[in-house]
């Protein structure tokens, strides 16, 4: 039986090589749409299938429905062998490369009866890639431009990585001259875990262009200008990202900053929308149709921000990190707001690490750091004695930690100091789902976050019981980063976190969003499931570092994406409170 994620890995690949047959293109995208679907579908596909009622799933119809039901049944999906056997899985890659579109990459191969990019960068070495009719020596020379750079750097980076060279370069455009507003976009705006191209918007009347591009192409960042155009300019900076900013006329902002923000999905449904009501919506602004269907261009419709937008189409604002089409526009025709986590709602830090295992700095200096911070407890949570690599506590050293804890809460209190340091463990969940301890030393904690840390490739099923144990075993009180992925590193275990997730919720189970940038686990396209269920989670930092304390502000933005509302994020409450949680189990 496959599972949700082999289906809509499958599905995507037929989307890219679709693109690289040249395939239509809306064919192709309806391939991506229900990849996606798929892929966030709170229930199990087999269901589905077993059912024949596939098509009831939004995005799926008649025909990639036969397709999906064909792999269910032998293994293979007709549409994907009929693809492979038109275009080799090699020129995949070839996609990432700037320079090349979808047509030139069949071209070439066809051509030269190349599928490597090693192959590629011998024909531009030999100058015989720079003969071939359309391309010549200047695309030659971007193409190689653009390998060398995606053998330096990965095509995506992580949202810390993103962000820390979004805001820098923000921060240098934002109080010049002529600038009426600016933002982030894109991706980037949306919160997705890894970021492609950053995207910055800004408003401002055309005289001041000039400048703003000098300033933008010149930041000391910048190792490569890529474009520079009349409103558009794109630069490379030194950790091999691409950013973009776009300057637009002030009256166009809004329209532009929702089309930059994307995604496309949500885009392609309130075009839908506005021509439902006889307008149209695109970059520049919302305009009324002609009686023949066409975009009235003389009848602008009134807007100043996107609010008024999305009033026009009949819609409360829907936060950027929503745009998804997850579900967002049933949301918000019917309710004002949707009362999302914010950074500031958040008391106090669960799950970090200190020198008892292999946390960089002591008990002590982390929760000063987390008082500095604002915050007023912290859960240390160090490795289990399985994990011997990080410096796992024996139970000698846990009954040390716990005495070094008390005397450091009493002192906090002896000072008038409102903190507190819970005692908590990230206790390794065995091969078989139990936990790293005997019950006497289990008990004698605050909370336990059970984690997978080894053996993460086990057979599914197994892995499924592994952690079915865990969530049972009434110690546990926070699954850790459930999947163990690492981000543009390495993909995580093979789980049903549908299931993972209805389980834990049924047995007053929380499941953390690991904040760390690496992790961002659990992902945010389980949120649906987890807002159906009435899941708890922790925005949990897994802080080895006083540093890394501040990652919390990237499960925020992943909690937010994933529709956690303050109630539902346990450390936004008090330590007692928390403490509470812990035994009521």
């Amino acid at each position: 039986m496959p599972s949700n994620l082999d289906v809509a890995e499958k599905l995507n690949l037929v989307f890219q090589l679709m693109q690289l047959a040249g395939e239509n293109r809306f064919k192709a995208i309806a391939f991506d749409k229900a990849s996606q679907t798929v892929k966030g579908l709170s229930d199990d596909i087999n269901v589905y299938i077993e059912n024949r009622n596939l098509t009831d799933i939004k995005d799926i119809g008649k025909s990639i429905a036969e397709d999906i039901y064909a792999y269910a049944e032998t293994g293979e999906m007709p549409v994907l062998e009929a693809f492979k056997e038109k275009v080799p899985l090699g020129l995949i890659k070839w996609l990432d490369i700037s320079g090349l579109g979808p047509k030139n990459i069949l071209k070439i191969h066809k051509e030269f009866g190349i599928t490597e990019i090693d192959e590629l960068k011998g024909l531009i070495e030999s100058g015989e890639l720079a003969k071939l009719s359309g391309l010549g020596g200047k695309s030659a020379e971007k193409i190689k431009k653009s390998i060398e750079w995606m053998e330096q750097f990965d095509e995506r980076c992580r949202l810390n990585e993103a962000t820390s060279i979004a805001n820098d370069i923000y921060e240098s455009l934002k109080d010049l001259d002529g600038v009426q507003q600016i933002e982030i976009a894109g991706s980037l705006r949306r919160a997705k875990e890894t970021i492609g191209d950053i995207d910055i918007l800004i408003a401002a009347n055309e005289e001041y262009i000039p400048n703003l591009f000098e300033v933008f192409t010149t930041h000391e960042r910048v190792t490569e200008i890529l474009g520079k155009g009349e409103t558009k300019s794109s630069v490379r900076t030194r950790e091999g990202r691409q950013v973009d900013l776009r300057i637009v006329k002030p009256e166009h902002f809004a329209a532009a900053l929702m089309y930059f923000t994307g995604s496309k999905e949500h885009n392609v449904l309130m075009r839908s929308r506005a021509r439902e009501r006889g307008m149209s919506l695109n970059e520049y602004g919302l305009y009324k149709l002609t009686e023949s269907g066409e975009t009235n261009f003389d009848e602008a419709i009134p807007f100043e921000t996107e609010q008024d937008i999305y009033d026009h189409l009949g819609l409360n604002w829907v936060p950027p990190e929503l745009r998804e089409d997850r579900g967002e526009f049933d949301i918000f025709e019917e309710q004002k707001e949707l009362p999302l986590v914010q950074e500031s709602d958040i008391r106090g830090v669960i799950h970090a690490h200190s020198t008892w295992s292999d946390g960089k700095f002591s008990i002590k200096e982390m929760a000063e750091a987390c008082i500095e911070r604002g915050y007023t407890y912290l859960g240390i949570t160090d490795h289990s004695k399985t994990a011997a690599y990080a410096g796992g506590l024996s139970v000698d050293e846990v009954k040390a930690q716990w005495e070094e804890i008390e005397a450091l809460n009493e002192e906090f209190k002896a000072q008038g100091t409102d903190f507190v340091i819970l005692k908590g463990i990230e206790s390794d969940i065995l091969a078989d789902g139990s936990l790293d301890y005997p019950d006497d030393i289990l008990e004698g904690f605050d909370f336990v976050i059970a984690s997978v840390h080894q053996t993460l490739d086990m057979p599914r099923e197994k892995m499924m019981e592994r952690f079915r144990n865990a969530i049972k075993n009434p110690y546990t009180r926070i699954v850790g980063h459930p999947t163990g992925r690492l981000l543009l590193k390495r993909g995580g275990s093979d789980i049903d976190l549908n299931e993972l997730v209805a389980l834990a919720a049924e047995h007053n189970t929380a499941i953390e969003i690991n904040a760390s940038p690496w992790r961002l686990d659990l992902d945010w396209s389980y949120g649906n499931k987890a807002k159906e269920v009435g899941l708890m989670t922790s925005i949990n930092p897994d802080a080895h570092s006083i540093e890394g304390i501040d990652d919390i502000q990237y499960g925020v933005r992943i909690a937010r994406k994933g529709k956690y509302e303050k109630e539902r994020v346990l450390n936004t409450k008090t330590a007692d409170e928390v403490l509470e949680f812990f035994k009521a189990r």
